[in-house]
């Protein structure tokens, strides 16, 4: 059983750990070109823990093996979106930065569950060459919906998914 959690500044070895996993793992699977040049930085991920927008993932032994950030309300760089639209224009919240340890299995389908306990209305983003995280989101139902741009003027693929009352649950990994 995987349980989430806020994440608190003691976390934060773990966590960057977790990051350069994610690091070397994006780029054994062909996407060698993000999280790169020292991203997300030790800075970053304090400024979400205090802000208390980032979480981590616990496996029964209360070991971290994953962690995301959930941010409510507008995300400023998906204020553009070119080669297509967003769903609708109803309050969201955004996932980034979601990592594995490696570990364990499961990651992704208890942070989106979880995810979608706290809100119905989700959006987030991935990098062009990184089709491990976009296969991951097509298969818990988030549409591509197009194109935004990063603060440092990258471009990502936008995706974006809503529960509807109707659905009960998500797909499992």
């Amino acid at each position: 059983m995987i349980t989430i959690r806020h994440s608190s500044p003691e976390d934060l070895d773990a966590i960057m750990e977790i990051f350069c996993y994610a690091r070397r793992f994006m780029k054994e699977h062909g996407n060698p070109n993000q999280w790169i040049n020292g991203y997300p930085s030790t800075e970053l991920i304090l400024q979400e823990i205090t802000n208390g927008t980032n979480y981590v993932c616990e496996n029964e032994n209360g070991e971290i093996i994953g962690t995301f950030c959930f941010i409510p309300g507008e995300d400023p760089t998906y204020a553009r979106i070119d080669d297509g639209n967003w769903l609708n224009h109803e309050p969201y919240h955004v996932i980034h930065r979601m990592a594995t340890s490696g570990q364990q299995k499961g990651i992704a389908d208890a942070c989106f569950k979880w995810c979608f306990e706290h809100c119905d209305n989700i959006r987030v983003d991935t990098h062009h060459d990184n089709l491990v995280m976009q296969n991951i989101l097509k298969k818990y139902g988030f549409r591509r919906c197009g194109i935004i741009y990063t603060h440092n003027g990258t471009s990502r693929i936008a995706y974006q998914r809503t529960l509807t009352e109707k659905e009960l649950s998500l797909p499992t990994e």
